[in-house]
């Protein structure tokens, strides 16, 4: 076919931008018919039993879309399906595999050209082309044919979950379970608060006469969210966690972006009105968000639509006064970090976002700040704005309107969590010493003087990660060495005689500075962690000052370097330590050297633990990014996150190994990231006899409640199982047999 790339380009982004499901499937059909010059182009989708229904056609009897049914297997397409493979044949109709259906009319047509589309391993439809003459289509078809069902399912199964079908039996007042994925774990209870309106992309095209008059809404709106977006952080107050402090930055970023500025300006100028100006620009940078190889910049096209929204309901006027109502349900297509912030903290119970994914930042947001939530839930119905809903985030399920029997189950089984988690709180100031005698600390993950309450609160016995980049992000500059030396003696103070760990500044991959912004075809790979700041020795040797200073008379000073791969790298960083220390002791400033340790969440780090031990005082196992880089698995990309996994054998192998190699060499050892607060993972750390934990403050009494009941020994045991298992369900299924005897089933519900 000539021209083959850009007709395929063509019928990919139309279908992308198509309004509906029907819309998008009647094109598809239609498109690939004209493009291959073929009578017919047929559209299968795959329903709930496993079996195809015919959802468009372009040749066929359109009578016959919607009413011809195949159960699995069925037929030439049913073959398709099953066997996963496209199916060519000149004449139909003798195939052992052929199911006639003569309200298709399709007897006419001999040739038949059938391909599957499946998306993250899951049948979504088979596209199916046929033609009058028995012949079979050629190669060149057939490929072409593959890489339009290739590129379409994404797109098919991304649609159909944007509008999910309604179902048209159900009254207001009748049960409905709607199933998403899992934003956050944990049930709440309560009336659903459904955020209204002001979609930008519905906006209309309008001419203005007053390009300034325009201007200025468009500028006195864009302040308005920039004040909001102020007014918002100042609200979290002790619920301004690291994570959050990320997401306010993403948008403070976003809100003072030179692009969107300048081309809402540029478009306003060109005779738009400021509406239609900003859905122009929201709608092509989010596009070209989605279209980013990244998948760390793939999932901001949500930040910017966010944006756009508040801007354009800006312009439209103040935003009502939020309901004083508590137990409140926040629901909405789009919910952004502002959203949240117009509630008063402990208003809301818990968060449905149609549009989100498990991995967007309303479902960071709600994590942490403790709010259970279902992303991608189905479409809110006006007359669902005040229902009673249930919101399962364990499960990933939305109850509106519950019967008695499920809401007294609900309740009751909210009650116990409660009840659980508050019993949990007498553990405090108790150490986390398992029954047979084996001790581990518990430290708190922090990143702004807002979280180290919460630590101190829930008996974390130290910082074991203070993420010194989140005050970083928090500024439009980069902070001074006065401004760095006063955010870290108030947290060094705060745990006077006890352990902090500063890990020093770690930006790139997924975490960028505002007014410092650089772009890399792999930020994961690229200039990130240690290497960023050896290359910027001033911006290194200013924070290193503000670390020793801080740090004077109390003692309790850790330095953290994340992302060492080369023994060179830990030897720059000590001759940089040395100068450090040279210059304050020449201007008279009592400082003492702190021990100093490395993050090991490279694969070359672990290889280099021999070299390495004789330079460090510590090490901390860096979870998340060792997960990552050992399995080559981005967390952020969705088409591969679901892989993600703790209990993964290479790394229950990996962490083993590094527990191993850090005992050989008398090194301390701790970990942090998402599997110090992973039960599951916790047993199995615990059999490793890992000596110290990192995790959020909310997670400390559980995993303390854990260490307090389990034996060490039996733990040991476990791990001992577990390494001989191949797979991770197995693992899983293994730990949680053990935690049940226990009684600690209620930690991995």
């Amino acid at each position: 076919m000539e021209n083959s790339l850009s007709i395929l380009k063509e019928i990919v982004q139309k279908a992308a931008s198509a309004e509906s499901v029907e819309t998008q499937m009647t094109y598809i059909v239609s498109a690939v018919r004209s493009a291959m010059k073929v009578s017919v182009c047929s559209l299968y989708i795959a329903d709930t039993d496993g079996g195809l229904v015919l959802a468009a056609t372009d040749g066929l009897a359109s009578v016959a879309v919607g009413n011809v049914k195949l159960s699995a297997g069925e037929g030439l397409v049913g073959l398709v399906a099953s066997s996963s493979h496209p199916v060519s044949t000149d004449n139909a109709a003798e195939h052992p595999a052929y199911r006639y259906f003569p309200e298709t009319g399709e007897e006419q047509y001999q040739a038949f050209l059938g391909v599957p589309l499946v998306h993250l391993r899951q049948l979504i439809g088979v596209l199916v082309i046929q033609e009058q003459e028995k012949r079979i289509f050629s190669s060149d078809e057939e490929a072409f044919l593959v890489t339009v069902a290739a590129q379409l399912a994404a797109t098919l199964f991304l649609e159909r979950d944007r509008h999910p079908a309604d179902e048209p039996d159900l009254q207001p007042d009748d049960m409905q379970r709607l199933k998403g994925v899992k934003g956050a774990p944990g049930i709440a209870i309560g009336s659903i608060y459904l955020i209204s309106g002001n979609d930008l992309s519905e906006v209309a095209d309008k001419e203005c006469s007053d390009s300034s008059l325009e201007l200025e809404r468009f500028h006195t709106a864009l302040q308005q969210c920039r004040d909001q977006l102020e007014q918002g952080s100042l609200s979290f107050g002790d619920q301004l966690s690291g994570e959050v402090a990320s997401i306010f930055s993403v948008y403070h970023m976003l809100l003072n972006s030179r692009e969107l500025i300048s081309s809402v300006e540029a478009a306003v100028r060109n005779g738009s009105w400021a509406p239609g100006a900003l859905r122009e620009t929201v709608t092509d940078l989010s596009t070209r968000f989605e279209q980013m190889d990244d998948p760390y910049l793939r999932l901001r096209a949500e930040d910017v639509r966010n944006i756009g929204n508040k801007i354009y309901a800006s312009m439209n006027g103040a935003e009502p006064a939020v309901s004083e109502q508590q137990n409140l349900i926040l629901a909405g297509d789009l919910i952004s970090i502002a959203d949240i912030a117009r509630f008063k903290p402990g208003q809301l119970a818990g968060i449905i976002c149609r549009a989100g994914s498990a991995l967007s930042h309303t479902a960071v947001l709600a994590n942490a700040l403790g709010l259970p939530a279902v992303m991608g839930g189905g479409k809110l119905k006006r007359w669902q704005q005040g229902a009673l809903a249930i919101v399962d985030g364990h499960q990933g399920e939305v109850i509106l309107n519950p019967s008695p029997q499920v809401l007294a189950e609900y309740r009751n089984l909210a009650d116990r969590e409660r009840n659980l988690f508050a019993g949990l709180e007498e553990l405090r100031d108790l150490p986390a010493l398992t029954p047979d005698g084996f001790r581990i600390k518990l430290y708190a993950n922090t990143g702004l003087m807002a979280d180290i309450s919460p630590g101190l609160k829930h008996g974390a016995e130290g910082v074991g990660l203070y993420r010194s980049e989140i005050p970083f992000m928090e500024h439009d500059h980069f902070p001074t060495e006065e401004q760095q030396l006063q955010t870290y003696r108030q947290v060094l103070k705060a745990y006077a005689g006890k352990p902090v760990t500063i890990r020093t500044l770690d930006i790139g991959g997924d975490k960028l500075l505002p007014y410092f912004r650089f772009s890399e075809e792999n930020p994961y790979l690229g200039w990130r962690g240690i290497r960023f700041t050896l290359d910027n020795r001033p911006i290194f040797m200013t924070q290193l000052r503000a670390f020793l200073r801080a740090a004077e008379g109390l003692h309790n000073l850790k330095i953290l370097l994340p992302m060492v791969s080369r023994v060179d790298e830990l030897e720059a960083f000590m001759q940089l330590l040395d100068d450090a220390c040279a210059q304050l002791d020449g201007e008279g400033i009592d400082i003492e050297k702190p021990p100093v340790g490395i993050m090991v969440e490279v694969p070359a780090a672990v290889n280099l633990l021999p070299f390495l031990a004789k330079r460090i005082d510590f090490v901390s196992i860096g979870s998340n990014d060792l997960a990552q880089y050992l399995l080559a698995l981005d967390r952020n990309n969705s088409r591969v996150s679901h892989m993600f996994d703790n209990l993964h054998p290479a790394m229950l192998r990996e962490v083993y190994r590094i527990v191993t190699e850090c005992r050989k060499f008398d090194l301390p050892l701790s970990l942090c990231g998402e599997m110090a607060a992973d039960p599951l993972a916790v047993v199995l750390l615990l059999g490793m006899r890992i000596e110290a934990l990192s995790m959020s403050a909310y997670s400390l009494p559980k995993i303390k409640w854990l260490i307090r009941t389990l034996p060490a020994e039996v733990a040991e045991q476990t791990l001992q199982e577990a390494l001989l298992l191949e797979h991770e369900n197995l693992v899983r299924d293994l730990v949680k047999r053990v935690l049940g005897q226990y009684n600690l089933a209620a930690l991995f519900r």
